[in-house]
């Protein structure tokens, strides 16, 4: 999308068989540019031939063209467009101003045919046409990344939390620990201290008391080694049955979400491009409905093509004007030459209108059901990718599980090993038994065993020291986390309420406009025009969903002071051609399109009287650069002098 550039130069424009136009040179000038003239003198065609420069594709060839051409020129900037016959219809080719010309056929060229302008009179959806710019699609696929993402940060964040939990019991036992460390390493001294004095009590042989030393030194090595091997032998159990309950866990899972997703995505993907097919059908053919009611509109109005031959004269007689403004009873038909009357191409128009309600009541059908299918196939999609990423989970405890089991059967027969290599030596310790020795043996056994218990009190401590630096290192972790989580719930809180304040500016900025223009224009007993926002339950499908609509609303005041409400059908001409175009410059100020395109184009006011034209000339004059509108000469006349006026096109 273009950004718009504000205008402070002239704006240069030329036209070649675009409408009515053969060949046209005029200039315009930032602010209100007025083109004056009588109907069918090509005002229509040239608003037409400055959307086309713009982007737009709601432009005509001239009826006896195969090409056409336009440039429009202002500052250092040149944009061109070219128009061809193809296929049937007409293409475009150049290089425009805008690359996607959506918003602006919606609320920046207002011309008698502008779906926007027009939707207060047809009875259309306004919620529908305010919201068609903003890709609803895109945000929910975005809405449920980021609800992917913050389930996963609750999850890892909860993770967290109970890990934080286990901190005050870790260094309560790491106190605990502490204290038995030092209690032991306060008997072992005591100990030592009591073999010193049985060495000098004692008199004894060297070699006899090195055969002693030797043997409790082996028996101290021995058992230490067996208490390691049982407590990783314990540890391992512990582990097992940790991935066994593990394992179990996400088997359970696993088979609740495959009952779950009974349809798959490649079948939905299927219904989602039937719809997208139908959808690009119907959408192609509102864009021919709505260019032939443009053409007849225009033709019932004097204005737009003309074709040679046309009530007898040649296509550029000056009669040709005189005959299209006077002729009330019978026009020439577009596509045989005949002579209708004006009634019945009337009547075939109003059908038309209702056949474009109905293709766009059905085209919002189908995109309401694709955004179903979208959102079932997306979760779909997100659980087969959990499923598989549980899948792959539990293939792995799996081979943890196996690899588990082959170290505790290693273990195990370690275990037995060390077992008998204990029992051997303390048979041989207990040969040192004697009166003499019975004493020392004691006190070695003794210091044996509380120096094998310091070190497991030791290594004790080493694993919960290292486990409360593990679980400080998680809550720091968990603040950073718990920051991502706010922000996310900050995005999501946006982009679930992003639609519902595009729908609350609309309105606002509809009333409050439409209450600032009522009471400059003065109308008779008209209270207030305002749209109301509404909250209704519909069906789709086999559910039930919520569903925003916009309700218009009109207020008119008796004679006599009382209030009540009327039907936008009794509104006169003049009011819903105002109520639309407000309606249209509040989709023009949401949706910033002054950003965009800095142009806003105005035709066929006729059914406004000519000082209220001035009143709304002057009123949409504030919000835009540059503000091109056709009028006939009388409805001119009320503007100001200072406008720049264009009377030959």
């Amino acid at each position: 999308m273009s950004t718009a550039r504000s205008l402070e130069s002239t704006i240069d424009l030329t036209a070649e068989n675009i409408g009515g136009i053969d060949e046209t040179s005029v200039r315009l000038h930032p602010g209100v540019n007025v083109l004056t003239g009588r109907n069918a003198t090509n005002r229509t065609s040239f608003l037409q031939a400055i959307m086309a420069a713009l982007g737009s594709e709601q432009s005509s060839l001239k009826g006896d063209a195969d090409r056409g051409a336009v440039e429009l020129t202002f500052g250092d900037d040149e944009y061109t467009r070219s128009l061809f016959r193809q296929n049937g219809g007409v293409s475009f080719d150049g290089d425009p101003y805008l690359e996607d010309p959506e918003l602006a056929d919606l609320f920046a060229f207002l011309l008698e045919s502008n779906e926007a302008r027009r939707a207060v009179g047809r009875g259309d959806d306004l919620r529908e046409i305010i919201m068609r710019p903003i890709d609803t699609d895109e945000i929910e696929a975005e809405i449920s990344a980021l609800e992917t993402e913050k389930r996963e940060l609750d999850d890892r964040i909860a993770e967290l939390e109970r890990l934080e939990e286990e901190l005050p019991d870790l260094e309560s036992e790491r106190v605990s620990i502490d204290e038995e460390i030092d209690r032991l390493t306060a008997r072992i001294g005591e100990l030592e201290t009591e073999l010193e004095e049985h060495e000098i009590n004692v008199d004894e042989s060297r070699t006899r008391k090195d055969e002693l030393e030797t043997a409790f030194e082996q028996l101290r090595d021995a058992r230490k080694e067996l208490e390691s091997v049982e407590y990783d032998l314990e540890t391992e159990r512990e582990s097992l049955a940790e991935l066994e309950r593990e394992r179990e866990e996400l088997e359970e899972t696993i088979d609740e979400q495959t009952a779950d997703d009974t349809e798959s995505p490649d079948q939905l993907d299927g219904r989602i491009s039937e719809l997208r097919e139908r959808k690009r059908s119907l959408d192609s053919k509102l864009t021919e409905l709505q260019n032939v009611i443009q053409f007849n509109e225009n033709r019932l109005s004097g204005d737009g093509v003309a074709l040679e031959g046309e009530l007898g004269a040649p296509a550029d007689s000056a009669e040709l004007t005189d005959q299209l403004v006077e002729t009330s009873d019978e026009i020439v038909c577009w596509t045989c030459g005949s002579s209708v009357e004006r009634d019945r191409i009337e009547s075939t128009l109003e059908r038309l209108q209702s056949l474009h309600q109905q293709t766009l009541a059905e085209r919002n059908d189908v995109q309401d059901t694709i955004d179903e299918l979208a959102t079932r196939k997306a979760t779909i999609q997100e659980n087969a990718q959990r499923r598989s990423r549980l899948e792959r989970k539990l293939s792995s405890i799996e081979d943890e599980i196996e690899l588990r089991d082959e170290q505790i059967d290693s273990l195990v027969d370690e275990r037995d090993r060390l077992r008998e290599r204990v029992e051997r030596l303390e048979s041989e310790a207990e040969s040192f038994e004697d009166t003499d020795y019975s004493d020392v043996l004691e006190t070695h056994r003794e210091l044996n065993r509380v120096e094998l218990e310091l070190e497991e009190r030791r290594s004790d401590r080493e694993r919960v020291e290292g486990r409360i630096e593990e679980l400080e290192t998680a809550v720091d972790e968990r603040a950073d986390l718990s920051e991502r989580r706010a922000e996310l719930e900050q995005e999501l809180t946006e982009l679930r309420t992003r639609v519902e304040r595009i729908e609350s500016d609309a309105i606002d900025a509809f009333n409050d406009h439409m209450e600032s223009i009522l009471g400059v224009l003065e109308y008779a007993n008209i209270d207030r025009i305002w749209i109301e926002r509404r909250e209704t339950n519909v069906r789709e499908g086999r559910s039930t969903v919520s569903k925003t609509a916009f309700d218009l609303h009109v207020v008119r005041t008796t004679d006599d002071g009382a209030t009540y409400e009327d039907t936008i059908g009794h509104l006169s001409e003049s009011e819903r051609e105002v109520t639309g175009l407000v309606f249209a410059l509040a989709g023009y100020l949401v949706h910033n399109v002054y950003e965009v395109v800095p142009f806003m184009l105005l035709d066929s006011l006729e059914a406004i009287d000519s000082d209220r034209i001035a009143s709304v000339v002057e009123y949409f004059e504030e919000y835009v650069d540059c503000l091109v509108v056709a009028l006939l000469p009388e409805d001119a006349e009320p503007l100001p002098e200072s406008h720049h006026y264009v009377t030959e096109i």
